[in-house]
C-alpha cells in the first residue's frame, strides 16, 4: 500500500515504512483551508493545516510512503486516529508520480483530504489572514509557524522546481508580520 503525504506527513510520518518517493498528484491544489485543534492549535485558537482543492489544471507535490506486511495495519490504524477521527479527514486514491526521471507509471496511493462538510473545515482567507491565524496557534504537536515553515522548507529543497504560490504567499506574509510582533512585544516590555 502506498500512502501519499502533502502537509506534515512529509517531515513526520509517525509510522514505520518500506520506502518513500518524493512526487506529485494531478489534480488537487494545497491550501490551508482546515482548522486544527489538536496538533497545531486549540479549541480557543485552531491552527491552519492543509488539505486539497479538487483543481484539475494543478499538481500537489509531497511524498508517498510504501508499507508492506504488518507494517499495513499499523500505518492504517495511526493514520485513522491522526487524519480522520483528530483531524476530520477523509481518504481517497490517487495516482501519485514519483519525481524519479526513470520513474514507472503512476502508483495508485491513500490520500486524506479534509473537504468542507468536516467541522473543523476553515474555507479560505487571505494570505495574511492565515499567516497572522498560524502566528498565534499552537497545539500538542508544537506551533503552527513550524508546519508552515517545515512544509516550505521540503518544497524548497525537495521540489524545487515546483511552484506552490499559495504556500509561499503565506511564508511571505508570516515573515512581514513577524517584525511587527517583536518590536510590539519589545516595546511593551520597555513601558
Amino acid at each position: 500500500v502506498w500512502i501519499f503525504g502533502y502537509g506534515s506527513l512529509v517531515w513526520r510520518p509517525g509510522f514505520e515504512f518500506t520506502s518513500r518517493k518524493v512526487g506529485f498528484i494531478r489534480g488537487y491544489s494545497r491550501r490551508f483551508w482546515q482548522g486544527d485543534t489538536f496538533h497545531r492549535g486549540s479549541e480557543k485558537m485552531p491552527g491552519r493545516v492543509v488539505t486539497l482543492l479538487e483543481d484539475c489544471g494543478a499538481c500537489t507535490w509531497g511524498v508517498a510512503y510504501e508499507v508492506r506486511g504488518e507494517q499495513i495495519a499499523a500505518s492504517l490504524e495511526y493514520l485513522n486516529m491522526r487524519e480522520a477521527v483528530l483531524g476530520g479527514y477523509d481518504t481517497k486514491l490517487v495516482k501519485f508520480h514519483p519525481q524519479e526521471k526513470d520513474a514507472e507509471e503512476p502508483i495508485l496511493a491513500l490520500v486524506y483530504i479534509a473537504t468542507p462538510q468536516n467541522p473543523s473545515y476553515l474555507g479560505p482567507a487571505s494570505e495574511e489572514d492565515i499567516a497572522a491565524q498560524i502566528i498565534v496557534s499552537s497545539g500538542c504537536a508544537g506551533h503552527n509557524i513550524e508546519y508552515l515553515l517545515r512544509l516550505a522548507d521540503f518544497m524548497r529543497y525537495f521540489c524545487p522546481q515546483a511552484e506552490d504560490k499559495h504556500l509561499f504567499s503565506i511564508e511571505e506574509a508570516l515573515i512581514s508580520i513577524l517584525p511587527c510582533l517583536y518590536l510590539t512585544e519589545e516595546s511593551l516590555e520597555e513601558t
